[in-house]
């Protein structure tokens, strides 16, 4: 249901290009979280949203239709058909929505050129976000957007061919050792064992496993061609090289929850969207979901999230930043969780997710040690690159991959 986190990056990346011509040209002290927020009523704030499909849309639309009714506040949701480009467009015309579903990608060009309003300091539900997601939303130093939700990878497992292989709850693999044992076992001349995309936003586990990255934690260093870095590709690299694993793309499929789904993998690397993607067209398949194995350096795992960005010349930005406090708030998110599928990223609502979707609770506890993918200004033509140059891993060098990638981050971060 929710594999657009990829297509999501992609359209980024080429929109990313035009930021910095985008802006509204407000200066600084227009973004500033100093409580003289515009109140202006009169006509009805505008919620721009790049929608999973018809179940997200009435979710959302029937909740900022109980905020406006609660509130006195007229408000519309208008649905994107490219939410990039069309928050793009809106800001390069000066007439952007009020409130908006905002990417990490896109966060670094639109706070540097003035058109978000860093509103974050004001949310009174502010501390009970994950800190790793606060920080995804965080430009130089200021907080600009209300996680809405969030995402990690895990391991899926397809159980009727787990139990074929002879494997049973014991043999969940809990190391890379285990990962690529039980890999082999599940490989047959119709599947492979294990399925991912060709991209960071998959392998980047294994980096992270092994202590690597892209950057530094707090996203200031470039790190990719670490020792660590190298060891977590290098372990990527060997299980292609297996013919155990296998890119979805080499497999015929789109992503990983297709070539899963499909039975042309037995186990795939993939997020809690892929839940609604099997319901949807696999609805036969029967899988389990674990935590992903540790490496050398302990678990690992990446996030994938958006926020709700208000822009900086909203004539309404108290009433904006009121309905985010709704759409934020416990039942809210809840209810969007039972809707269409979305994991929260408040603390306080872990527990109850879990109870309500335990069979899911994996991805819930990745949180806890989550990465996300580089957010600078620029990074997103950075990670587009590296991707192209992992299509070609199996035959290609670790090293020189990750030295490129290096420099190539190195230049946007100075």
């Amino acid at each position: 249901m929710r594999k657009r986190f990829t297509v999501a990056m992609a359209a980024t990346a080429a929109m990313v290009m035009t930021l910095a011509g985008c802006g509204n040209g407000f200066d600084d002290t227009s973004n500033t979280s100093d409580g003289g927020a515009t109140s202006d009523n009169s006509k009805a704030l505008t919620v721009l949203i790049g929608s999973s499909g018809d179940a997200e849309t009435a979710s959302v639309k029937k909740a900022v239709a109980a905020w406006s009714e609660k509130s006195g506040q007229k408000a519309e949701v208008q649905v994107a058909n490219d939410m990039a480009q069309q928050l793009s467009q809106g800001f390069a015309g000066g007439s952007p929505a009020d409130v908006f579903y905002l990417a990490p990608e896109q966060l670094a060009g639109y706070a540097s050129n003035g058109s978000l309003l860093a509103y974050g300091d004001q949310l009174t539900n502010k501390d009970d976000f994950y800190d790793n997601l606060l920080q995804t939303f965080t430009y130089d130093g200021k907080l600009y957007a209300a996680p809405k939700d969030v995402s990690t990878l895990q391991l899926v497992i397809n159980t009727d061919m787990w139990s074929a292989a002879g494997l049973t709850d014991a043999d969940y693999p809990t190391s890379w050792d285990e990962l690529a044992q039980v890999a082999e076992k599940l490989t047959t001349d119709d599947h492979v064992g294990l399925a991912f995309s060709g991209e960071y936003a998959r392998v980047g586990v294994f980096m992270k496993q092994a202590g690597g990255g892209l950057v530094s934690d707090d996203g200031t260093k470039a790190i990719a061609n670490s020792d660590e870095s190298v060891a977590g590709l290098e372990e990527v690299k060997t299980l292609l090289d297996s013919g155990h694993a296998a890119y979805a793309a080499d497999l015929g499929t789109g992503w990983g929850g297709e070539a899963f789904g499909t039975g042309k993998a037995a186990m795939a690397i993939e997020g809690n969207w892929i839940t609604g993607g099997l319901a949807a067209d696999y609805p036969d398949v029967k899988y389990q979901v674990v935590e992903l194995p540790a490496g050398p350096a302990g678990k690992g795992t990446m996030h994938f999230t958006n926020g709700w960005g208000i822009a900086a010349d909203s004539p309404n930005q108290k009433g904006a930043i009121d309905l985010v406090e709704y759409l934020t708030s416990d039942d809210v998110v809840m209810q969007f969780a039972k809707d269409f599928g979305i994991m929260p990223a408040t603390t306080s609502l872990a527990d109850k997710w879990k109870s309500e979707f335990p069979e899911l609770s994996a991805f819930m506890d990745g949180l806890e040690y989550s990465v996300t993918v580089p957010t600078a200004k620029g990074a997103a033509d950075v990670i587009t690159d590296f991707n192209a140059q992992l299509e070609g891993l199996r035959n290609g060098d670790v090293k020189s991959i990750l030295d490129k990638t290096q420099t190539n981050l190195e230049s946007i971060l100075q």
